[in-house]
């Protein structure tokens, strides 16, 4: 029997079958790490044969290796088979408020190579010659191995034009230039390797899950806090998306109530997005004359900009808190994992301070999920965009092939 939240995966002897059972191996092997191929036919409860078919095939085309004979077992020593980092490779490009990011993940899921751009604002007209600049840079960095590179993975905001009015100014007048602009065409232009699309903090997600928690958590919400917080729902090991693909789009959940009052957008309650995200701290502390930017950096801890932080940490784990019970009664979360790309001291702070914040929340009625903090970290959603393309080829899809069982 299982251990309960353990995945049995299952493939099938029927013949046909040959691309589904190869992705059933490759996704044993990649929950589980090296295993022999005695061991691989029972996981997967495929005969010893059709195994042994499908490694040799495998072997072939460069995507597994063998590791060292195992010995001092009784019978024969077993050889362990793991995936071969080398064996496949993708792109993630990450088009941010504050920056772009590109990264090319390897066949096992970690980064070998990354590019950023920083800018105050994503402006379309500099952008997308960024993007291609980063194309090629990462492309003479790989050399020969770009050859086996088979896909990006690009992630944003679904609506870089909306919310402009926080940012203001020129910030303002370049994200309106982005209404109508077909960002997956455009960028599929650049490259010859097809491009899918992810909302930004969806891909995110997408790394928690196959990286993170989600090897072990089945249900959770998952927060980001970057310049805007947003988020992702992960229900039964399957993300969701939702009919518009605003599941988990915490961002604009209110964070209060309404009152009556006179006005255009009088008495409306504030979003999670206007508190709790990256921005307002950004901009407190260049009233204060501080560097914006000191958020992503372990010095905003530091006393000096405390006038700031303060009343920032405050407001962003009361609304966080409500979030999360909110959340719990509507979902019936195992966990909430919150991530961000803030400077790590900030992150470990919002979380202590959410935590605290929790225990003037009743769940009476209710589980009370755990709070985690996310394991991938700052790179998450390019990380996540890369991760598309090499799941989508290579492994099962959770949501439709993958049998995945509770004990």
């Amino acid at each position: 029997m299982n251990a309960p939240g353990s995945r049995q995966m299952r493939g099938s002897n029927h013949t046909g079958m040959r691309q589904f059972n190869e992705r059933i191996v490759l996704q044993a092997i990649r929950h589980h790490g090296a295993i022999p191929k005695a061991d691989l036919a029972r996981l997967t409860q495929l005969s010893t044969q059709t195994v042994a078919i499908i490694v040799g095939r495998l072997e072939s085309e460069g995507l597994l290796i063998k590791q060292a004979r195992v010995r001092g077992k009784i019978g024969q020593p077993s050889v362990p088979l793991s995936l071969n980092p080398e064996g496949a490779f993708s792109v993630g490009i990450q088009v941010g408020r504050r920056n772009l990011e590109l990264l090319v993940a390897d066949f096992c899921g970690q980064t070998v190579q990354r590019h950023e751009v920083l800018y105050d604002y994503p402006d379309p007209q500099r952008l997308f010659p960024a993007i291609a600049e980063g194309l090629k840079t990462l492309q003479g960095q790989m050399g020969g191995l770009w050859a086996r590179t088979v896909g990006v993975g690009l992630t944003a905001p679904l609506s870089l034009h909306k919310w402009a009015d926080l940012m203001g100014g020129e910030a303002a007048q370049a994200l309106a230039r982005w209404e109508g602009v077909d960002l997956l065409a455009e960028v599929q232009q650049l490259t010859d390797l097809p491009v899918v699309f992810a909302k930004d903090t969806h891909a995110a997600c997408v790394a928690e899950l196959l990286q993170g928690h989600g090897r072990q958590v089945r249900s959770f919400l998952y927060v980001f806090v970057g310049t805007f917080v947003g988020g992702a729902l992960v229900l039964g090991g399957h993300l969701m998306g939702g009919e518009r693909g605003n599941a988990g789009a915490i961002g604009s959940l209110p964070v209060g109530m309404a009152t009556v009052a006179a006005g255009a957008g009088a008495g409306l309650p504030p979003q999670l997005l206007q508190v709790a995200s990256g921005w307002p701290l950004e901009q407190a502390l260049r009233r204060a004359g501080h560097d914006p930017l000191l958020i992503h950096q372990s010095a905003i801890m530091d006393a000096a900009y405390a006038a700031q932080t303060a009343p920032w940490l405050a407001a962003a784990s009361q609304a966080l808190a409500m979030t999360v019970a909110s959340s719990a009664a509507l979902l019936d979360l195992d966990a909430v994992v919150m991530d961000g790309s803030l400077g790590a001291p900030l992150m470990q702070a919002l979380m202590q301070r959410t935590q605290d914040a929790l225990a003037s929340y009743r769940f009476d009625g209710m589980h009370q999920p755990a709070l985690l903090a996310g394991q991938v970290g700052a790179h998450a959603r390019a990380l996540g965009g890369a991760l598309l393309p090499l799941h989508s080829q290579f492994f099962p899809d959770k949501d439709i092939i993958l049998k995945q069982d509770l004990a």
